[in-house]
């Protein structure tokens, strides 16, 4: 089980494995064969409204960590593939923010790993 977070603007490795953009709206100024995506999972982004609040404030990513999760609660088929697709190898989160750490793919990646720390144990 492996999850990695990557900005899609980085350029694309063979360590990344499967390649999966998480940003509902696609990044500007990347051409689509830049890329270098196996998937674009729009879904799994959080809602325009929320990321309309959250506004890349540090100050409120404890907020948006819990009202994403909220969001993705709601729609497990939004993320489930994601899961078990890391629970049997290596994906890389790709998203389009510049702060790498406070973002949607980092907020799924904890998401995402709680979520095969219970249902699927090692």
């Amino acid at each position: 089980m492996s999850l990695a977070v990557k900005r899609v603007y980085d350029p694309p490795s063979s360590k990344d494995g499967y390649r999966v953009l998480v940003d509902r709206l696609w990044p500007r100024g990347l051409k689509k064969d830049a890329a270098a995506l196996d998937l674009w999972v729009k879904d799994v982004g959080p809602s325009r409204e929320l990321r309309q609040w959250f506004g890349h404030e540090p100050t409120r990513w404890e907020g948006f960590r819990h009202r994403y999760a909220g969001e993705l609660d709601a729609v497990p088929e939004s993320w489930q593939a994601l899961a078990e697709k890391a629970r049997r190898g290596h994906v890389t989160l790709l998203f389009g923010a510049r702060d790498e750490e406070h973002n949607n793919a980092v907020a799924l990646k904890a998401y995402l790993e709680g979520y095969l720390a219970v249902h699927c144990p090692h």
